[in-house]
């Protein structure tokens, strides 16, 4: 499955490349869509990648845990308010998927230094998107705003705790995303390939059960999810 939505997402990033080329190098170059932004309202959809890790702050200097990324997938919708000529605001709820391995080097046992993290969170951004002149069919653009994610993979009702092997997190979080982007305008709709960068702020980690020290969790002051996000968006 994942390597049919790489190519899918190949295929369309290429055709994507094709119009951008055309658009940038072509002297007189037919204007698509030109009246598609003076929309109050239009919806979209998206597909992506993300890679996602965590942020530690430790309460004292002691080894880093170490932690193995993956990449994962993002899909979703996009409802794109315009508020002015170059301001627009936009909301992209999706589906995020990830995976991150955390290793405990100081651990002695193969059992206790791996503590596995599989998220599938439900992503709630809601950004503003600052476009620049458009410029033939093609229009790039920065955005910026905040998020608040369910992770429906979140075990913070478990009783367990790492001694059973369980690493808890919270359900929900929050964070702040900035990034940038290109609309580019085809014939028939507008293809927009972005890059943004996710910073949590609130606290994801559920520490174990009190009564034994803990060596998984005593020392982290504050775990926070951070994230690249690569999305191909379609209006």
């Amino acid at each position: 499955m994942k390597k049919t939505v790489v190519l899918i997402l190949l295929v369309l990033s290429a055709q994507g490349y094709s119009q951008f080329a055309k658009s940038m190098f072509s002297k007189d170059p037919i204007i698509n869509l030109e009246n598609w932004q003076k929309q109050r309202l239009y919806f979209g959809y998206y597909l992506g990648f993300n890679s996602f890790d965590f942020k530690f702050d430790y309460k004292e200097v002691a080894q880093d845990i170490q932690v193995k990324k993956t990449t994962g997938f993002n899909v979703g919708v996009v409802a794109d308010l315009r508020l002015q000529e170059y301001i627009n605001l936009r909301f992209e709820p999706g589906l995020y998927y990830t995976k991150r391995d955390l290793y405990y080097p100081e651990m002695p046992l193969e059992s206790d230094y791996l503590r596995e993290v599989n998220s599938t969170y439900i992503h709630f951004p809601l950004l503003l998107k600052f476009s620049a002149l458009r410029t033939g069919n093609i229009r790039p653009y920065l955005t910026g705003g905040f998020s608040t994610t369910l992770n429906l993979s979140s075990n913070s009702k478990s009783k367990d705790d790492n001694f059973e092997g369980t690493f808890r997190t919270k359900a929900w979080s929050s964070a702040y995303e900035i990034g940038f982007g290109i609309d580019i305008f085809s014939e028939y709709f507008i293809f927009s390939p972005s890059i943004r960068g996710m910073f949590g702020i609130t606290d994801e980690l559920i520490r174990d059960n009190p009564g034994q020290a803990s060596p998984w969790t005593d020392n982290i002051d504050s775990m926070k999810s951070r994230a690249i996000l690569i999305n191909f968006t379609f209006h």
